[in-house]
């Protein structure tokens, strides 16, 4: 019995494999490596359950709360989970692509249960998250599975677009994620790092529910090729800004998006801001609130002629966190009508911080926290952008 050899074969098996024939593959893996049963879960776009990818050759499986379960721990703090005794052992390992979460792998095994299995366990998640991202390029099997409820025209625009919900370095770590998951907007976000810098912009594009929330789409999807094509270019933060502007104006004059541009110099930590009318980002520093950025510096995207922006420079320390967001975070409304708000939000987020976990994971609590409050139901898209900066490193 080999990790090797499952690796191999998985690996040979990989270069034809369909979404369909995953089940089999890693359950063939199973007794090469040694254990009883391999069961791939993927999340829901919600991020509230995980779901077995089935096959005929593996065991039946039903979804599983992210919230409240082991498997779902697994996922939440990107670390394996054992449960069971000396008979028979069940280990949650996260499935991954990069540092984005996918899932996890449900490995059952019988016997004693040393540190050097579990680590051969996550080897083997590693390669089998990569196929699962594969096979997702090029089918719709694992998509249709990942979805809970039909989505709209407009969010299926707008979501093929994004980046990835979240991105590792040694330096930094970046994680957004985007409410409701089925019916948008027109908030988008978008990042990339290069070389010492990392970008970071929030859009919020006005027309929502016009055209099922296509003239919104059309504009935010405008704006984060404007700024992509920008970025590519080499333009700084007010160049960028006055791209977009044009761009966007370009295209429909009497549309308008805020906006939140940003940059990160990864080697001093210094993160500059310009707050096109959007909602301020805040930075967290030893489980509390030391900034709230100013806002606006600049007008909203396509009345960026009328007036200069202002670029916003804050000095970060090793470990701060900045979030942003757009207005649906805090103008989201409780049962009897009150606001979410800037305080509670400030509440939320440092709460959240403080359990030390994931910047995903802090993402996806407080943005469920947030639709908890509103009765799991939001009258406006809730997005969030939050950004960790570990320092520089020697390397």
């Amino acid at each position: 019995m080999s990790t090797l050899s499952a690796i191999r074969q998985l690996i040979r098996q990989g270069y034809q494999a369909r979404p369909e024939n995953l089940s089999a593959m890693v359950m063939q893996a199973a007794g090469l490596l040694g254990v009883t049963s391999l069961v791939i879960y993927v999340v829901d776009h919600r991020q509230r359950e995980l779901l077995p990818l089935q096959g005929e050759q593996a065991p039946r499986r039903e979804p599983v709360l992210v919230d409240g379960t082991v498997a779902g721990r697994a996922f939440s703090t990107v670390k394996p989970q054992v449960t069971g005794g000396d008979a028979k052992h069940v280990v949650w390992v996260p499935l991954l692509d990069g540092s984005e979460r996918m899932g996890v792998l449900e490995v059952v095994t019988g016997g004693p249960l040393s540190e050097l299995a579990v680590d051969d366990y996550a080897t083997v998640a590693a390669l089998v998250g990569e196929l699962v991202v594969t096979c997702d390029l090029y089918s719709d099997t694992i998509e249709r599975l990942r979805r809970r409820e039909p989505m709209r025209l407009a969010a299926e625009m707008l979501r093929a677009q994004l980046p990835p919900l979240t991105f590792a370095t040694s330096r930094l770590v970046i994680a957004g994620i985007l409410e409701p998951c089925y019916d948008v907007g027109g908030d988008a976000f978008d990042y990339a790092v290069n070389e010492d810098t990392a970008h970071l912009a929030l859009f919020d594009a006005v027309g929502h529910g016009s055209a099922g929330g296509m003239r919104a789409v059309i504009l935010a999807s405008i704006a984060l090729a404007a700024y992509r094509n920008a970025r590519r270019g080499g333009m700084d933060l007010t160049a960028t800004y006055h791209h977009l502007d044009d761009a966007v104006r370009d295209h429909d004059r009497t549309g308008m998006i805020t906006a939140v541009l940003a940059e990160l110099d990864q080697v001093t930590g210094v993160l500059q801001v310009i707050s096109a009318g959007h909602p301020s980002g805040i930075v967290v520093r030893g489980g509390r609130v030391v900034t709230v950025l100013p806002t606006p510096t600049a007008l909203p995207v396509t009345l960026g002629d009328r007036r200069p922006p202002v670029v916003i420079r804050e000095a970060l320390e090793p470990g701060d966190q900045v979030l942003l967001y757009t207005d649906g975070i805090t103008e989201a409304r409780g049962e009897d009508g009150t606001p979410f708000g800037i305080d509670r939000l400030i509440d939320f987020a440092t709460r959240a911080l403080a359990d030390e976990l994931p910047p995903a994971e802090t993402a996806r609590r407080l943005v469920h926290d947030i639709l908890d409050y509103q009765q799991d139901w939001l009258q406006d898209d809730a997005t969030i952008l939050l950004l960790q900066w570990h320092g520089a490193d020697d390397h």
